[in-house]
C-alpha cells in the first residue's frame, strides 16, 4: 500500500500518477495531481465556478479557495492531504473541468473528500469518472472507507453519490450536511483501477524489503 506517505511528492514524481479515463461520450478525461503551477489555473477555476457550485464545494461564500486550501492542494502527499484536477482537451488546450480534494486518515484507515465540476462541463459523467478513480486511489493509500459530507440540499452530489452505492447517514455535528460513506476493497489485488493497483502492489513490496533489512 502506499499508505503513510505523509511527506510531499516532488514534481517530478507527479506524473508517474496520471490516469486517462474515458468519459461515456468517448472523450478522454486525464485525472492528475495539482502541481505547484497549477496554482492559478486551479485559482481561476474556482473564481469561475457559479456562485452555487463554489457555496457547495467550499461549505460557505468564499468568492475564491482559500489562501491555506490553494497551498495544501499544490503540495500534494504533505501530511497524506491530495488534490486532483480533470482535464479535457479543448481546440489543443487542456481545460479544468473537475476537481477534488482528499486526505488519508492512517489511523482509521479512511479518505474523506471534496470534489467539484465546473458549470459548463456538468452532465457529462465526470463527477462519476472523478469519484470512481478517488476510490482506487484511496484504496491505493490504504483506505477501506472514502467518506464526503454535503449540504442536503446538494441534490446532484446525493444522486451521483447514491449512483456509486454510498451509503448516507447524518454529518455528525452539523444538521445541514448529509455524510455518505462507502466500504473499500481491502486486497490490493481487488483494486480495480491497474495504474493504481499496480503503484500499491510495488508500494507493498518495497516496504516489505525495507522491513526485512
Amino acid at each position: 500500500m502506499l499508505a503513510g506517505i505523509e511527506t510531499e511528492l516532488a514534481p517530478a514524481e507527479l506524473g508517474r500518477f496520471t490516469d486517462i479515463l474515458r468519459l461515456r461520450s468517448g472523450k478522454p478525461l486525464t485525472v492528475r495531481f495539482v502541481a505547484p503551477d497549477d496554482a492559478d489555473a486551479l485559482q481561476s477555476y474556482f473564481r469561475a465556478l457559479s456562485q452555487n457550485a463554489r457555496y457547495r464545494r467550499l461549505m460557505g461564500g468564499a468568492s475564491e479557495l482559500p489562501p491555506s486550501e490553494l497551498d495544501k492542494a499544490t503540495h500534494v502527499g504533505a501530511h497524506n492531504i491530495f488534490a486532483v484536477v480533470a482535464e479535457i482537451g479543448i481546440d489543443g488546450v487542456d481545460v479544468i473541468a473537475g476537481e477534488a480534494c482528499y486526505a488519508f486518515d492512517p489511523d482509521v484507515c479512511a479518505v474523506e473528500f471534496g470534489i467539484s465540476i465546473a458549470d459548463r462541463f456538468q452532465g457529462q459523467g465526470i463527477g462519476a469518472a472523478i469519484l470512481t478513480n478517488l476510490e482506487c486511489r484511496a484504496a491505493a493509500l490504504g483506505a477501506v472507507r472514502l467518506i464526503g459530507d454535503t449540504l442536503r440540499n446538494n441534490e446532484a452530489m446525493i444522486a451521483l453519490a447514491r449512483k456509486l452505492a454510498f451509503e448516507f447517514k447524518p454529518t455528525p455535528g452539523d444538521w445541514k450536511q448529509v455524510r455518505f460513506e462507502k466500504r473499500l476493497v481491502q486486497s490490493v489485488a481487488d483494486i480495480p483501477c491497474e495504474s493504481w493497483r499496480i503503484a500499491a502492489s510495488r508500494s507493498f513490496a518495497a516496504n516489505a524489503v525495507s522491513a526485512a533489512v
